[in-house]
């Protein structure tokens, strides 16, 4: 099992990142992505394998300065 925002998940072996918000209906460029903390850049969610207990969040991106 996996936390994807507030829901605990199945994580099948050979889960990924880019899978998972498929999975869950999220529109990939609308969103920036966290896996345990860590910022996960939208080039590497297709190589993002996601293992049982991980933590992942979304959270929309913030622009400006």
């Amino acid at each position: 099992m996996l936390t994807f925002n507030d829901l605990t998940l199945p994580c099948p072996d050979g889960l990924t990142l880019a899978a998972l918000l498929m999975a869950q209906g999220v529109q990939p460029e609308a969103v920036a992505t966290a896996v345990n903390g860590e910022f996960v850049a939208r080039d590497q969610r297709a190589s993002q394998l996601l293992c049982a207990g991980d933590t992942v969040l979304t959270f929309q991106a913030i622009v400006g300065g």
